[in-house]
């Protein structure tokens, strides 16, 4: 199974002297075709701040990050607006969806950005909405949708151009709890798929989808645990989480 995500010594440093802030520490991570990593820990910890380093969203200060083969954190501005529309898909926790847009024009956006055409941009996100069970809701403004229809169209967008590997920050974190089942369940069907994730999460729900779980102090990692079967029972246990 091939790498599709390799980081080297990552690191994210803010300010200087004794103002300096060391967000990311020195991260390794491979992330193989077809993985799901979930990464958690306490907020302030540094895992969004590492999500944007790998999805090219912000410039590491240190280490490499190679996407698909290729290393991205030294590439100039516009190959790396190029890299993230074709081969990234970001999920976020206030969805960033585009309020004058219904939900189908929402998801086609990301298509169009990548080069298809406006029929086969529409043709796909027609069929992701359907994916994500929201079909009767495509003509929909986003102000009209649930929190967790809103979120389902945003993974949507994220799948819309065919990425290697979809990023998620917290995407679960302003949903209620019918809502997260939901969505949980949606992660569960990408995992199943084949679709390589990254997810950065407080909820051990969904983090129970990945194959390993990553827990992240200070800027660090500092464990790392397989989920053979990714049951909740188990990282429950982990966490030391009722049941």
């Amino acid at each position: 199974m091939s790498d599709v995500l390799r980081a080297r010594g990552v690191r994210k440093e803010y300010g200087r002297g004794e103002g300096l802030v060391r967000a990311v520490d020195g991260v390794d991570l491979d992330v193989a075709a077809g993985e799901t990593v979930a990464v958690m820990g306490p907020s302030g910890c540094g895992k969004s701040t590492l999500l944007h380093l790998l999805g090219g969203l912000d410039r590491p200060s240190g280490g490499e990050i190679w996407l698909n083969g290729r290393r991205i954190d030294d590439i100039g501005e516009r190959a790396l607006a190029r890299m993230r529309r074709g081969e990234v898909g970001f999920v976020f926790q206030s969805f960033h969806l585009m309020e004058e847009l219904t939900a189908v024009e929402n998801v086609e956006l990301s298509a169009l950005l990548a080069g298809r055409s406006p029929r086969a941009a529409r043709r796909r996100a027609e069929e992701l909405l359907d994916r994500v069970g929201l079909a009767d809701r495509a003509r929909f403004l986003p102000s009209a949708l649930s929190g967790g229809q809103r979120q389902r169209v945003a993974v949507a967008r994220a799948l819309s151009n065919e990425p290697l590997i979809v990023l998620a920050d917290e995407p679960t974190g302003n949903l209620d709890s019918a809502a997260t089942l939901d969505v949980l369940q949606l992660f569960e069907s990408l995992h199943a798929a084949g679709q390589t994730l990254v997810i950065v999460t407080h909820d051990a729900r969904i983090a129970a989808t990945a194959d390993r779980l990553i827990s992240m102090r200070d800027g660090a990692f500092v464990d790392e645990t397989r989920l053979t079967g990714g049951t909740s029972g188990q990282l429950g246990a982990l966490l030391g989480l009722e049941e």
